[in-house]
């Protein structure tokens, strides 16, 4: 644990600046290249910059968009194209842009045959990029962008930018653009493709206190008076620049307090300008956000279809009159949730469902707008009237949800007809509720949401993609791989993951860096799937006396207790071990940045992977210090100041944040807390999983649990603890074990320094050291002479001495006379991985890192089983845990030992778990990020047994399996892997 001296000076570190290096990054230039060549058109060359000539009758998006390549081109090269409508200044060859039917320029040459539109004419959002000879009667030669509609022409344009080197998130994350002497666009047809999910996008959301701080003070305050919500129209054209550079096209606004048309009367005509379909959230139908409502209640009164229908009505007409009058272009949310994202206090009934639905839809027929997409959002209580029967007009896309916590609830069944409106999907990068609030920093699993994605899109979900992303910042990554992946999944394979973090790295950091980068943020989200940090003093226990399903007092949320072991399997140490190690790779990849990236570098990868194993070093020495001091502990007192200098570097990090990261633009951006959850006292009933309301600034009342301080006696007093627990007998030794060395620690609860000696009662039983001073404490491991040992279990009796005391500690040894074969029982346990198998059947994908207990195993097909060798040094029961990823549904798998009757379990039911009430079971599986379930098997005797799992359902995804023989200790994570032979 470091000193207050080292994080002082790692918080100075933070804030000395990186020194410049060398040259800015080199970038994989896609169709354009920084040298000349044959056929090779010169955007930029010889401090020369081809004009940009656009037709006045295209899109305003597209003339806008424009604008930005003119402006990127100028930022990569220094030099700034001319800008032109029909007409080609200065004799130079040109970039032309346009939209197919839209552009006179482009249509001319489509005429005159000098443009190939097959392939891209009458697609969705489509474009190409081509250098033409003589397109047009006087033009040499062209760089000719070509879109087939609005959008397809945007993104068009927006490729090339991304080419030159200009990140999506030059604004959002300051990276800058490469330079570059000369850019040349290479010869032959190029397109990106049809996007295969029509409309993708994000929901702003849980937008307070980062936007919502923020935002007023950098772009101003609303412009609806009394309404100072801060997200104008500036604000919002900052995030349509950054969706269409994403080739997104879909937006949900933010809701919290806000309300999009009225803050800025300007935000709507923005979306069209800029081209971006508006949608709202699943709780505000009839494009108008549920703020409006809320806003008017004089006029409008309950939000009740029952019992206020005609305010609902007008309220609702008022929407699709807006919509119809100012030309948006929208998604219609269709259906009604209560006010406050609850369920409607009217009941669930499918009547009331169908009798609202109905009602809408007749609206939206009197204004002449029935042929407006429309969505059905299931979200939480409303995909109760589709497990019911409901169905909504064919017409009507199907929007199904995850439960918040990355796992889908439902996907379309394949047995139904296919319906004209299609399927979407809602996914939460970012959440608000039970078990926790997760909004601080990214803690997305690519793996697991590509296989999510994955099995959805293959379920042919596929018309709306839409993610909550919170306040879009601090999600860059999962946002940009969930845009990538609608737009082609197929471009990106389970085997693709990697390359796509390469490539996403280099965007913003430059090739020479991208496999550092790439490997640090594949890490970083291993890591943080695991657990949210909002949870890290949040425990979630069953008590093994109530039944689970009957009495809710069964399970215990344990909101002072530490979810990692500070005693068994070292795990703790193990797992903060592992943040440090990846915040130290962080820190040296940082010194090597260049200087200009330096910020960009400190908001994508540096802050959230130093930020988090710093949370995490904090807790260690918090929940140390809490059992320092019920032991007595000496040493007790360095721990609370372990943990608060761990505050302070928390602290200082969002200072740094806050004040001086580019040059002060991100001004109390970083005021999200995660640290003061679950004081009920403070913060009443909701504490255990909403946010403290203050940020963390009062020591200690905001380190919680607090932290405990004791009044060290005078003299010396002779303590002894077992891996860190307070026991007699020490966890039982094997040559097959895998955990790591157990120790005996010898402490001192007096502030005299005293001298120790520990003997064992065997000559092939060591300690080391076996004797010295002890002024606090100091650990002293215990091995075994395997040559030496006997075979069988034996007692070993080690005496501990030390201020006038005697402590007596057991040490059982079991020296197994058996040849292990396959994973070998040690501890009292067997822990396997799921790709440790020694036999399969059928058709199996590995699923690398996806979950918190290392790769997951999934059936790519039926009949399909995994056997895995074990050797077992006794006869008897022994329970079998299965550890799968939390997914909803029916979740079955069957197991057996050496072909015995299977056992079948769903591990939904079989857990308890309802995603549709989203209960406490649910709760913990989802916080936890595993679905546990146990069966009990009968063992004939020691020695090499077989286990085998069938997967019954697709959604199965097995990460480990526990064979536990009676030795199986309590640790968040399961014992480690044991080992193989």
């Amino acid at each position: 644990m470091r000193s207050h001296l080292a994080a002082a000076l790692a918080a100075l570190a933070l804030l000395t600046p990186v020194p410049a290096r060398a040259a800015p990054p080199e970038r994989d230039s896609g169709y354009l290249s920084t040298k000349a060549g044959p056929g090779r058109f010169p955007l930029v060359a010889r401090g020369v910059a081809a004009p940009i000539v656009t037709s006045a009758n295209d899109y305003a998006g597209v003339l806008r968009a424009a604008g930005d390549l003119r402006s990127d081109l100028g930022a990569a090269t220094g030099v700034t194209p001319r800008a032109a409508q029909d007409a080609f200044p200065g004799g130079r060859d040109p970039i032309i842009v346009g939209t197919i039917g839209r552009s006179a320029l482009i249509d001319r040459m489509v005429a005159g045959g000098r443009l190939d539109t097959r392939g891209i004419a009458g697609k969705w959002e489509t474009s190409l990029q081509q250098v033409v000879d003589h397109p047009l009667p006087g033009v040499r030669r062209a760089f000719v962008i070509a879109g087939s509609d609005q959008r397809g022409t945007i993104y068009g344009l927006y490729d090339v930018s991304r080419l030159i080197g200009v990140s999506p998130w030059h604004f959002w994350d300051d990276v800058p653009v490469p330079h570059a002497d000369a850019l040349y666009a290479l010869p032959g047809r190029h397109s990106q493709g049809t996007p295969k999910v029509k409309y993708r996008g994000f929901f702003i959301n849980d937008e307070n206190p980062a936007t919502g701080t923020w935002a007023p003070a950098y772009f101003g305050p609303g412009k609806a008076p009394g309404y100072p919500g801060g997200l104008n129209a500036d604000y919002y054209a900052k995030v349509f620049e950054t969706m269409l550079r994403l080739k997104a096209n879909y937006l949900w606004p933010a809701v919290w307090g806000r309300a999009f048309a009225e803050d800025d009367p300007a935000n709507h005509a923005t979306a069209s300008y800029y081209g971006v379909v508006i949608g709202t959230s699943h709780e505000a139908p009839m494009m108008r956000g549920i703020e409006e409502w809320n806003r008017h209640p004089a006029g409008t009164g309950e939000w009740s279809f029952r019992r206020n229908p005609d305010a609902i009505k007008n309220y609702w007409r008022a929407g699709i009159e807006r919509m119809r009058d100012q030309d948006i272009e929208g998604v219609v949310t269709l259906g009604m949730r209560g006010n406050g994202d609850v369920s409607l206090p009217d009941g669930d009934g499918t009547d009331l469902m169908d009798s609202i639905i109905d009602t809408q839809r007749q609206i939206l027929a009197e204004e002449g707008m029935l042929g407006a997409p429309q969505v059905q959002t299931l979200y939480k209580e409303v995909q109760r009237y589709w497990d019911q029967g409901y169905r909504p007009p064919d017409d009507v896309t199907v929007v199904f949800c995850d439960d918040n916590w990355g796992n889908m609830r439902k996907l379309p069944d394949p047995s139904l007809p296919a319906r004209s409106g299609g399927y979407g999907l809602y996914y939460h990068f970012d959440y608000v509720g039970d078990g926790r609030n997760y909004k601080w920093v990214d803690t997305a699993n690519l793996v697991n949401t590509w296989e999510q994605l994955h099995r959805a899109y293959t379920s042919g979900v596929d018309r709306l993609w839409v993610a909550n992303v919170g306040d879009l910042k601090n999600e860059e990554e999962p946002t940009q791989f969930f845009l990538d992946y609608a737009w082609n999944p197929d471009a990106i394979p389970l085997d693709g993951i990697k390359a796509w973090e390469r490539r996403y790295a280099a965007e913003n950091f430059g090739t020479p860096l991208s496999a550092e980068i790439a490997e640090i943020l594949s890490r970083y989200g291993v890591l943080q799937s695991r657990r949210k940090p909002e949870l890290l003093n949040r425990r979630i226990t069953v008590d093994p006396a109530k039944d689970l399903h009957t009495d809710p007092s069964a399970v215990i949320y344990d909101d002072q207790g530490n979810p990692f072991s500070l005693t068994d399997y070292a795990e703790m140490d193990r797992v903060v071990g592992e943040w440090v190690a990846l915040a130290d790779r962080a820190t040296r990849l940082r010194e090597r940045v260049p200087d200009a990236w330096r910020d960009a570098f400190f908001q994508l990868v540096y802050y959230q992977v130093a930020a988090t194993a710093n949370l995490y070093e904090l807790r260690r020495a918090e929940f140390t210090n809490i059992r320092y001091a019920a032991q007595g502990r000496a040493a007790t007192n360095d721990l609370a100041a372990e943990a608060e200098a761990r505050f302070a570097e928390d602290q200082a990090l969002n200072a740094y944040y806050n004040t001086e990261l580019a040059g002060g633009k991100w001004k109390d951006w970083q005021l999200q807390p995660k640290i003061g959850y679950g004081n009920v006292a403070r913060y009443g009933p909701n504490a255990p999983w909403q946010q403290p309301e203050l940020n963390n600034v009062a020591l200690p009342d905001e380190i919680y649990p607090y932290l405990r301080r004791i009044e060290v006696p005078a003299g010396s007093s002779l303590g002894v603890a077992l891996d860190g627990g307070d026991a007699t007998t020490l966890p039982e030794f094997s040559p097959w074990q895998a955990q790591a060395r157990q120790y005996i620690e010898v402490y001192n609860k007096g502030t005299a320094p005293f001298r120790y000696r520990i003997t064992a009662g065997q000559p092939w039983v060591h300690v080391t050291p076996a004797s010295g001073t002890v002024d606090k404490q100091i650990r002293a491991g215990v091995s075994v002479d395997w040559r030496r040992a006997p075979a069988g279990v034996t007692d070993v009796q080690l005496k501990v001495e030390g201020a006038g005391s005697t402590v007596l500690v057991r040490a059982p040894i079991r020296n197994p006379a058996l040849t292990p074969r396959g994973f070998a029982e040690a501890n009292g346990y067997v822990s396997i991985p799921a790709t440790g198998f020694d036999r399969k059947a059928g058709a199996w994908q590995v699923l690398p890192g996806i979950g918190k207990a290392g790769d997951g195993m999934t059936p790519a097909g039926g009949g399909s089983r995994l056997d895995y060798r074990v050797t077992l040094t006794s006869s008897g029961p022994v329970r079998i845990s299965a550890l799968l990823a939390p997914r909803n549904g029916q979740l079955r798998y069957a197991i057996s030992v050496d072909g015995a009757a299977p056992q079948t379990v769903d591990a939904v039911a079989a857990t308890g778990a309802n995603d549709t009430t989203m209960n406490r079971q649910w709760a913990r599986n989802t916080s936890d990020n595993v679905n546990v379930t146990t069966t009990t098997h009968e063992i004939a005797g020691a020695g090499t047994h077989t286990v085998s799992f069938l997967a019954i359902d697709s959604a199965v995804i097995l990460q480990r399996l526990i064979v536990d023989t009676g030795g199986v200790k309590y640790s968040y994570l399961g014992p480690p892997t044991s080992r193989r032979f």
